[in-house]
């Protein structure tokens, strides 16, 4: 018997099968072998197409179920977790009326503040937890604006993993937690906010039927046991962001613990009983996987879009397209030696205020300096990112003492963690699973396969530690980085 999960990233599709007896260990593949494109058709703009999703989330399925030497027939349930924050519009015919705008597209700013003007701050700080900022009501708001007669054709408004589900299933279906990470919800109603809808001047029509992350809200139609094999009727059991879903992986699901990752962006993620709501919009509160009107279980979010893609970006600019373990060797020889590098290059950073900072490098010599600093500089310059949301978080009072983390991620590289526990401080605790392997796990426990969360957890163990140390020529050099970040935002202002 075997559980299905898919997590639906901006670079790549991740697919596992997990074996709920326990006698085999997962079988993850990743779709498609080079990263999916990113369309910019605008400064600051970000779009992908949700049917490439959707058809490399079929190839995925195929490639999994013949990796793992099953019949389709054994999976019994199916979870999904996805992109945050992306907008996906339906037309009547169940059809994308545009690109879906994804998570790192920076054009809705302005729409944000436009709901913001709309809304008491009452019902901001105790009832939403966060200003609209760029997410996905922002978004929704920007297409009205800048696109009506693209509106007028909406028939459902979706986020990433409802239109998958939707494709598998043929039913529109959404999450109580996505609709807070979309700033849809009020946590005091548990519903879609009547105050959002009125800042927007909209109805709740254009939203699909809302339910838990654990909630079986959709199943499997025909069309999908035809391209797949998978029987008809196959429970959809989970479902959530891919932020929350990486904590829930991890098994990080009480109060006080705390999961991060480094993909195309970075982030850190807490969970508390209690909602954290910060002024400046820095970081965000949203619904965990978890959580429940009565025995509320609330995420906060500190996300740096320019993480991962700038590892990325220097392998493609300087090293043709070496292995990261070689870049690792290489980068794990030198010092920066002076070289400070922002990695602010991926749109708005929320941490720091919504601006379009931009990347930059400083200090470079040359007749001293060479590719391979740049390199090591970088990698310090994102874990200098990760050590100044930290800064962010124990100002609010929910900075973690440890971290858990996935060895899929920027976390592979010893550079970067130990250089993000020395300056942070805190411990990072690197376990081998994946956000595809969480979600086919959620999708057991949503469809009753396994009865408790601690059964799931039984095979999650930590296969490396990074220990803080005394590194002062980081912690100096990290003194240099945040003066050259206060300089170039004064410089944005």
């Amino acid at each position: 018997m075997y559980s299905l999960g898919l997590d639906i990233g901006s670079s790549s599709i991740k697919i596992a099968l997990v074996d709920l007896s326990g006698k085999k260990e997962a079988a993850v593949v990743r779709v498609p072998e080079s990263e999916m494109s990113i369309s910019s058709p605008e400064l600051h703009w970000a779009e992908q197409d949700p049917d490439a999703w959707w058809h490399h989330s079929l190839e995925g399925i195929k490639k999994a179920i013949q990796v793992a030497g099953i019949a389709p027939n054994q999976i019994k349930s199916i979870g999904i977790a996805y992109q945050m924050h992306g907008l996906v519009l339906i037309d009547r015919e169940g059809k994308p009326l545009r690109p879906a705008i994804i998570w790192c597209d920076s054009r809705a700013i302005e729409s944000g503040k436009t709901i913001e003007a709309g809304l008491e701050e009452d019902i901001i700080k105790n009832s939403l937890y966060n200003l609209p900022g760029n997410f996905t009501a922002s978004k929704l708001k920007w297409v009205m604006d800048h696109e009506p007669d693209v509106f007028a054709k909406v028939d459902k408004i979706m986020l990433p993993g409802d239109y998958i589900t939707y494709c598998m299933s043929g039913q529109m279906t959404s999450t109580f937690t996505g609709m807070s990470e979309g700033i849809f919800f009020d946590f005091n109603q548990h519903g879609i906010s009547r105050e959002v809808l009125a800042a927007l001047g909209i109805n709740d029509v254009v939203f699909p039927k809302l339910g838990g992350s654990f909630d079986i809200l959709a199943s499997t139609n025909v069309s999908f046991e035809e391209w797949t094999g998978i029987p008809t009727g196959t429970p959809i059991s989970y479902r959530a962001g891919d932020q929350p879903n990486n904590a829930f992986s991890l098994g990080v699901i009480s109060d006080g613990e705390a999961a991060g990752t480094g993909g195309t962006s970075g982030v850190i993620y807490t969970v508390s009983n209690k909602a954290t709501y910060d002024v400046f919009n820095r970081v965000n509160t949203f619904a965990h996987v978890n959580h429940d009107k009565d025995r509320p279980s609330y995420g906060t979010l500190l996300c740096i879009n320019g993480t991962g893609i700038l590892y990325n970006w220097l392998r493609n600019q300087f090293f043709n397209d070496q292995h990261y373990k070689d870049l690792e060797i290489l980068a794990s020889q030198v010092h920066s030696d002076g070289i400070i590098f922002l990695p602010f290059g991926n749109g708005a950073e929320r941490m720091l205020g919504n601006k379009v900072v931009n990347a930059g490098v400083m200090g470079i010599d040359f007749n001293r300096h060479n590719k391979i600093q740049i390199l090591r500089a970088g990698l310090e310059g994102i874990a200098f990112a990760f050590v100044y949301g930290i800064e962010i978080l124990d100002e609010l009072g929910v900075k973690p003492q440890k971290l858990r983390v996935g060895n899929d991620n920027l976390f592979q590289s010893a550079v970067f963690s130990q250089t993000l526990s020395d300056v942070a401080g805190i411990e990072i605790q690197v376990y081998e699973t994946t956000g595809a392997i969480g979600a086919a796990k959620g999708a057991a426990l949503g469809a009753g396969l396994v009865a408790e969360i601690s059964t799931l957890n039984e095979d999650l163990k930590s296969i490396r530690s990074f220990y803080p140390r005394n590194n002062v020529f980081a912690e100096e050099t990290y003194l240099h980085w945040k003066k050259e970040l206060t300089n170039q935002i004064s410089i944005q202002q």
